[in-house]
């Protein structure tokens, strides 16, 4: 009866042990998961950039580059453009 006794005790703790490491297998996971769709949200919008012409902050990816400035649309790209050949002739003279 004792011999009964103790293994019903070792079936419980190996039960509550296996239990215990499952759950934090599961959390880990789940927190792997999670870690990697944070991942892929910021990769999507990109790093954000500033436009050269109106200072509003876009995000990388919707940007247009030239130059090495960065614009928010093709409007402001023109005009940006448009004002530095605008300052050129001005310091020539």
């Amino acid at each position: 009866m004792n011999l009964l006794i103790i293994r019903l005790i070792i079936f419980a703790v190996l039960f509550f042990a296996g239990l215990k490491l499952y759950r934090m297998y599961r959390e880990w996971k789940l927190d792997r998961e999670e870690l990697l769709e944070s991942d892929d949200t910021r990769q999507e919008g990109g790093q954000m950039v500033r436009c050269s012409w109106c200072k509003v902050h876009v995000p990388e990816s919707d940007a247009l580059r030239d130059q090495g400035e960065w614009f928010c649309s093709t409007a402001h790209l023109d005009r940006y453009l448009q004002e530095q050949q605008e300052q050129k002739p001005d310091e020539k003279e």
